[in-house]
C-alpha cells in the first residue's frame, strides 16, 4: 500500500504524519515550541497514534499532550522507559564536529526539560506491525545506539523513518550522538539492509540514499 508522508518541521526537529487518507499517525512529536504547529497538521487527520522514536526532548515532549488531545496511545520500546526520569540514564556522547556542537547545545535543555511519561502508552519491539491502527503495511524496527531502545518505522517498500539512528544536519549518515557507538555502527549496516527507499530524519531534509 501506498502512503503520504508529511513532514512537520519545527526548527531543527522534523516529525512526520504518515496517513492513508483520513487516517494517519504521527511519529515523534516534536519539541514544545512546536506543539500548537504540531497540533493544527495533525488535527487535518483521523489519528489513530503517536510513535515515538526516542524519549528525548525534541522528539518526545509534546506526546503526553497530544496523546490527551487526541485520544491516542503512544507507542515507544521500553527499554528507553528510564529516559523519562532522567535523560542521564541514558548519557549522550557524540563524535566530530558536529557532533560536538550539537551535543553541547542540546546538553542544558536536556538537563531541565521534563519529558511526560505518557499514560495511555502500549511498549512495540522489533517487527510488530500498526495493524490494530489500520495500517498493516507499517513495521517497527529496532535502532539502538542513539538510546537502547530506539526505534524506527518501515513504510512498505517506500520509506524508513529513522529518528535520530542516522542524521542528515550537513550530509546523510550515522547520527552524531549516541549512547553506544557500536550498536550505531550496527545499526546504520541494518538500515542499509534495506536498499533504496527514502530516509526520514529526525534532523535534515529527506534523502533517497545515504
Amino acid at each position: 500500500m501506498k502512503y503520504t508522508i508529511t513532514q512537520i518541521k519545527g526548527g531543527t526537529d522534523n516529525c512526520y504524519i504518515v496517513s492513508d487518507g483520513d487516517n494517519a499517525i504521527l511519529f515523534d512529536t516534536a519539541s514544545g515550541d512546536n506543539l500548537q504547529q504540531v497540533k493544527a497538521e495533525c488535527s487535518k487527520y483521523n489519528m489513530k497514534l503517536i510513535v515515538l522514536s526516542h524519549p528525548h526532548f525534541d522528539h518526545a515532549e509534546n506526546a503526553e499532550d497530544l496523546s490527551k488531545y487526541f485520544n491516542i496511545p503512544v507507542a515507544y520500546n521500553e527499554k528507553d522507559d528510564n529516559i523519562f526520569d532522567d535523560y542521564k540514564s541514558q548519557p549522550l556522547k557524540s563524535y566530530g564536529i558536529v557532533g560536538f556542537v550539537v551535543l553541547n547545545m542540546s546538553l542544558k535543555v536536556l538537563s531541565e526539560t521534563k519529558v511526560k511519561r505518557p499514560k495511555n502508552r502500549l511498549y512495540v519491539k522489533e517487527g510488530d506491525t500498526l495493524g490494530d491502527y489500520g495500517f498493516p503495511d507499517i513495521k517497527v524496527v529496532e535502532l539502538p545506539g542513539h538510546s537502547k531502545g530506539s526505534i524506527g518505522l518501515v513504510v512498505s517498500n517506500d520509506a524508513l523513518l529513522v529518528g535520530d539512528a542516522l542524521d542528515n544536519w550537513i550530509k546523510p549518515g550515522v547520527g552524531h550522538l549516541y549512547t553506544d557507538i557500536e550498536s550505531l555502527k550496527r545499526t546504520a549496516e541494518k538500515i542499509r539492509s534495506y536498499g533504496k527507499r527514502t530516509y526520514y530524519y529526525g534532523h535534515g531534509k529527506p534523502t533517497k540514499k545515504f
